[in-house]
């Protein structure tokens, strides 16, 4: 298995692994295109960049402002008629799904990694999944932490910092993020 495979898996991958530098090769090549894209004005050379980084084309319903950053990329799915505003982070390699008609708004961090809480192993790596459903909102300077799933139709709120689920048709804000409302 590779250490990608083994870290979705749910193994918790130290940076002492002797794989752990495929990790570091697949970031640099991501680092490469993402100067190239950060640097242009041209949707459709974006769009081009977009592709060679994720595996897959970006559809040409779905925008994505620049600056953009992502640690892989290839473990990233954007749908249809997706907004990314200005500076989106991404660490992908728990790999994150972006659903059809979701906005997210600028400096929004979605991360799928994350780090024991034990001091003797905090120099591993760990990963979980993020879901952002179709028709979802993400407000500006939102993050949202490994393993959460974000519902369809809901709202997370400027600044919040989600760390659980957020059901289908709701509004949270918040750090932690925090029911507040459901949608009608």
């Amino acid at each position: 298995m590779t250490i990608f495979e083994r870290l979705q898996s749910g193994e918790a991958v130290p940076y002492s692994d002797p794989q752990h530098n495929q990790i570091s090769e697949a970031a640099a090549h991501t680092t490469k295109l993402l100067v190239e894209l950060n640097a242009t004005a041209d949707t459709e050379k974006v769009r081009q960049l977009w592709g060679e980084i994720s595996g897959q084309p970006l559809d040409p319903s779905t925008t994505i402002q620049i600056p953009v950053y992502v640690n892989i990329g290839k473990f990233t799915r954007i749908g249809k008629n997706v907004y990314i505003n200005h500076l989106c982070s991404m660490l992908d390699m728990g790999t994150i799904t972006i659903g059809d008609n979701v906005l997210i708004g600028p400096k929004v961090n979605i991360l799928s990694e994350e780090h024991p809480v034990n001091p003797a192993e905090r120099k591993s790596l760990m990963v979980k999944p993020v879901v952002i459903k179709n028709g979802a909102w993400i407000g500006a300077g939102a993050t949202i932490l490994p393993g959460v799933t974000i519902g369809e139709n809901s709202v997370v709120a400027a600044g919040a910092v989600v760390n659980k689920d957020v059901p289908d048709n709701t509004i949270v804000g918040g750090i932690p993020a925090k029911f507040i409302k459901n949608i009608e």
